[in-house]
């Protein structure tokens, strides 16, 4: 026993370990493990304690980049913050209660136009409920209504003092959303605001949303800046009114969407405190109104209609990224909340954030991510760049102008169109759409909500700007699959793709399974020939085939040897045909390839999206032209 406690094991170096990946790596270099962000911050494949960085020593301390409270969810656990359809008032109180019973901690719904329509519905959902659980509720538009409401009905029961929480509006969200601004609104939300502080002082009601944003299809680095903005907009706003900095300061809430990157989300939360810390202490505020509290939700930017089961898996993964980040609210989204959420999906999502609490113990640990090397280093980049996009964002006239100037919406695209590229190309994955697509799943239609504009009534005078509009990375693909599809229904026969092996199943197998997964992105099924193919074979399967499509499967080797003469042949028996190669050839061959008949060279760095929608799109137009016929 002694000699093992004295054991020692001899230092190993950062050379020492490069030389060791890059043996792993097979002869590629340790940067080709160097990533790059949308942040444009460069990931490396290794942190060490030189990338440390002076952090506090614990929760609640300093720059509150490591949480606002000193025990963290010990003292003060995230609240399960769930949001659940409704199409009636009785029909929402029935749900509060019932999830209540099951794990729910705040009171969070989406506000909808019918559940203000009359007082009494609003009063029977939140009656002995509203001055037991805090608050969680977006009020979007209806803030003066809300704020009124909920101020009579505690005034009537001497309960003032007792709501808690938050149910606030975030007038700048809602112009991006509909792509105006109106100064009115935002002078009539400034007097809700005031009004309200008066007679709920417990309650926060001042919200600072980017959601929008970043369904928009923004950069972390623009979240974080436009929130910084959007927050200095309404500190200027209403000390203006003569409301005390303090007091605005402890009005307010941060709401975030959670994406599926992991550590940048992470990162995100604990930069967005600092970077908030930072601006409270410029104004001259030290005291415990300089915390930021956060309500967040799982992303819809991230999901997918397609095999909405693997919905269950990102949504876990950006409620787990939420609580280390140190959020204060969260709602989870059900898997299928795009095409209709079910009681047993709400009850999935609910019990993800009780698993995390109960189960994972989350809610036992101070600050999990804190001293990570990788971690604090994101931190604090992201902390810098987006202090000089905010920087950048008030030095061209604030949030509004940017917006107004169409600028902000511009900037936003910008990434997203990176974004959608990466997609589209598989650079990055989404599995169950642009990867691992599961032909024999039921087609899922998007469950289409009726979208009111909140200032299509002309009450306010308004001034036009581009809206963002909500976007999601799976689209491309769905659309694809839905074109597919109709062209099934159509036609009355699934759309294919027939493969044509040169070799046998060992050397061919591999290019076999990359196209079979690429053309079922796209809802495309394929037919694959016996191996070994000869011209007779060949023309024989194509002859079989329900398609005129088909494309090459095999090694370089084989497709010079026998390739050029089949493909010669089979063009000029079948010239309406179109023909693939799978991979890509030798530069020098590739335009003796073209005037023989290929179309296309189908390999990892193709555009599946753009390669996937010609095809679609040309056997739409066929399939038109025989109906005519």
């Amino acid at each position: 026993m002694e000699k093992i406690k004295n054991q020692s094991f001899s230092p190993i170096t950062l050379h020492d370990w490069q030389v060791k990946a890059e043996a792993s790596l097979k002869g590629k270099n340790i940067k080709s493990l160097t990533n790059g962000t949308y942040e444009n911050i460069i990931l490396k494949p290794l942190y060490t304690r030189k990338d440390e960085f002076q952090v506090p020593d614990y929760s609640g301390a300093s720059d509150f980049r490591r949480g606002i409270y000193p025990l963290g969810y010990i003292t003060n656990k995230w609240k399960v913050a769930q949001q659940f359809p409704y199409k009636t008032s009785e029909e929402l109180k029935e749900k509060l209660h019932e999830a209540i019973k099951k794990g729910q901690e705040a009171l969070s719904f989406i506000i909808s136009e019918e559940l203000i329509e009359t007082n009494d519905g609003l009063l029977s959902v939140l009656e002995g409920l509203y001055n037991r659980y805090p608050l969680a509720i977006n009020t979007r538009g209806w803030h003066t209504r809300m704020s009124a409401v909920l101020a009579k009905m505690a005034e009537a029961e001497n309960q003032s003092d007792q709501i808690t929480g938050y149910m606030g509006s975030d007038p700048i969200s809602l112009f991006v959303e509909d792509g105006v601004v109106s100064r009115e609104f935002i002078d009539e939300w400034k007097i809700s605001v005031i009004q309200t502080d008066k007679k709920l002082p417990s309650l926060c009601t001042i919200l600072i949303d980017t959601i929008p944003y970043h369904n928009g299809g923004a950069s972390v680095v623009q979240e974080l800046g436009i929130a910084m903005a959007t927050g200095v907009y309404y500190l200027d706003t209403l000390q203006e009114d003569e409301m005390e900095l303090n007091q605005i300061l402890k009005k307010m809430v941060f709401q975030f969407s959670i994406g599926s990157n992991f550590f940048m989300e992470i990162a995100k939360l604990r930069a967005a405190r600092v970077l908030w810390n930072r601006i409270t202490q410029l104004y001259g505020t030290k005291d415990e109104s300089c915390k930021m509290i956060i309500s967040a939700e799982t992303s819809n930017f991230t999901k997918s209609i397609q095999d909405p089961y693997v919905n269950l898996l990102r949504a876990g993964n950006e409620a787990f990224a939420a609580v280390l980040g140190g959020v204060q609210y969260l709602h989870v989204a059900p898997y299928n909340s795009l095409t209709g959420s079910t009681p047993f999906s709400e009850r999935i999502a609910r019990n993800t954030q009780l698993i995390l609490q109960h189960e994972a113990l989350l809610e036992k640990v101070i600050d999990p991510a804190g001293g990570s090397w990788y971690v604090e280093k994101m931190t604090n980049e992201l902390a810098e760049k987006a202090w000089g996009y905010f920087q950048q964002i008030e030095s061209l006239g604030g949030i509004l102008n940017v917006l107004t100037s169409n600028w902000l919406q511009n900037e936003i695209k910008t990434v997203f169109d990176k974004k959608i590229l990466d997609i589209q190309t598989r650079k990055h994955s989404i599995v169950g759409t642009n990867v691992y697509a599961d032909l024999n799943e039921n087609h899922h239609s998007f469950l289409k909500k009726d979208k009111k504009s909140l200032f299509a009534c002309g009450t306010y005078s308004l001034t036009n700007m581009e809206s963002i509009p909500v976007r999601r990375l799976a689209e491309p693909y769905e659309s694809l699959r839905s074109k597919a599809k109709n062209l099934e229904e159509k036609t009355g026969s699934i759309p294919l793709v027939g493969m044509l092996c040169l070799e046998g199943i060992k050397e061919h197998k591999s290019r076999l399974d990359f196209m079979k997964g690429f053309f079922a992105a796209g809802g495309l099924t394929t037919v694959v020939s016996d191996p070994n193919l000869t011209l007779a074979g060949a023309k024989k399967f194509i002859l079989e085939s329900s398609t005129s499509y088909f494309c090459f499967c095999g090694t370089n080797e084989q497709y010079e040897l026998t390739g050029h003469g089949l493909l010669s042949s089979l063009k000029s028996e079948f010239p309406n045909h179109h023909f693939y190669l799978a991979g890509l050839p030798e530069e020098c061959t590739q335009i003796q390839w073209e005037s023989e008949g290929i179309e296309q060279f189908i390999h990892a760095k193709t555009n599946c999206y753009e390669t996937l929608y010609t095809i679609l799109t040309n056997m739409e137009v066929n399939t038109v032209e025989e109906t005519k016929a």
